[in-house]
């Protein structure tokens, strides 16, 4: 399998070629919004975070931003600070220069003000988006792509046939060289005997059980069982609704989305692959539907196929997102936001590796091009940078603990 993208000085390989416009501080949200707007094609990645962080809370949103500026289907970067944050933007604009990519920085306070910043990023701007638009793209291996699966708004049938079909594609890329991601670790407790069993090793199988018992570990220390009605509840309203009874239940449909291939590594949030190493991965979080398609994304996806039975509409800016749903009544009636229709596998006696097999020449032609139905109406919800606040990482031994004495979630 080939497709036609687009090689970066540091060997990876986009499916998309954007001038990235990336605030170091939520303060620079709305200078890099106006910067963006005078450039077509740039693409402002506005988020909340940048300062008032401590600890893995700050870490984290460090990692992600660096990898949205080193991403693959960034072509080129300007990076916009305030000059006070905890979050330097030196240090983003030394992890793009050393990826090998254009880029170029501005501080709002050093610059003047807002207006000031605004001309002289609009300047630079515009000669970055010189160099980004004269990159062709080339002919390249699937073994050099990376697919992060996530459902979000789940009904009965994504198990059934959404996420089996999913599952599918992730094996053939696999098969190819290729890699996969999945995570939502708090809608996969339960599963942990089964995803362990396909380990590569007997490391990477404790990996995955330390995973999932810290992010239950995460979720036991945030629950409060002062507050009243649904405040507690591990999966949303629409689930319910949507014939699904349980996390666990939830889980068992949800797993479906890793296909069959062994797990070759748990990787952190945001962060890449060890160099050379390719297969279906375990990204350690729980789950929103921003937060784990962004980490999934900064660990390399360029692609992300998202599952869902109840409707969802939301893209990401940097990172097409295919939308699958095995509802049929769903697709219907929201036609303009879906891509793929699995609902044959459960109303027309349609098989998983016929749809999985379509799915994946569908991956394919977006890789080459194809505009999403979330890129055509301009989505880019899922930009969300993961947070930790107050939570500290414990050993093994102390959350198996927690797990005996308070139960299972």
């Amino acid at each position: 399998m080939k497709f036609m993208g687009y090689r970066r000085p540091d060997g990876r390989v986009g499916v998309r070629n954007y001038l990235a416009i990336i605030p170091s501080v939520f303060c620079a949200n709305k200078t890099i919004e106006r910067i963006a707007a005078q450039v077509p094609g740039a693409v402002a990645l506005r988020h909340p975070v940048g300062c008032a962080q401590v600890g893995l809370d700050l870490d984290i949103t460090a990692r992600t931003l660096c990898a949205m500026g080193t991403h693959p289907n960034v072509g080129a970067v300007l990076i916009v600070g305030l000059g006070c944050e905890r979050f330097k933007p030196q240090e983003l604009y030394e992890a793009v220069k050393a990826s090998g990519k254009p880029v170029e920085m501005i501080t709002i306070q050093e610059e003047g003000g807002t207006s000031a910043a605004i001309t002289h990023g609009v300047e630079l701007a515009r000669k970055l988006k010189e160099y980004v638009d004269v990159q062709e793209r080339t002919q390249c291996d699937v073994s050099e792509l990376i697919i992060a699966t996530k459902c979000g708004g789940t009904d009965a049938t994504s198990g059934l046939a959404a996420n089996p079909a999913v599952g599918n594609m992730a094996d053939r890329i696999v098969a190819e060289g290729g890699s996969a991601i999945l995570s939502e670790l708090n809608e996969l407790l339960g599963t942990e005997d089964m995803l362990a069993k396909r380990a590569v090793s007997p490391e990477i199988a404790q990996k995955i059980y330390d995973a999932i018992h810290e992010i239950e570990d995460l979720l036991q220390s945030g629950l409060d069982f002062r507050l009243s009605g649904n405040r507690n509840e591990l999966i949303s309203p629409g689930n319910f609704a949507g014939g699904v009874s349980s996390v666990v239940e939830k889980a068992l449909g949800g797993v479906h989305k890793s296909g069959t291939s062994k797990v070759v590594d748990v990787l952190q949030y945001a962060t890449a692959p060890e160099k050379g190493k390719h297969g279906l991965f375990l990204m350690d979080y729980e789950s929103h539907d921003g937060e784990v398609v962004t980490g999934m994304i900064g660990c390399g996806a360029q692609i992300v196929a998202f599952t869902t039975g109840r409707g969802n509409p939301t893209g990401h800016p940097l990172a097409p997102v295919i939308k699958v749903t095995g509802n049929y009544k769903t697709y219907e009636s929201m036609k303009e936001n879906f891509d793929f229709d699995a609902s044959g596998i459960i109303s027309a006696g349609d098989s998983v590796e016929e749809k999985g097999a379509q799915l994946t020449d569908y991956v394919l032609r977006v890789a080459e091009g194809e505009l999403t139905s979330a890129e055509r109406i301009g989505g880019d919800e899922l930009f969300c940078i993961g947070r930790r606040h107050g939570y500290h990482r414990k050993d093994a031994g102390a959350m198996l603990n927690t797990r005996d004495t308070l139960g299972c979630c």
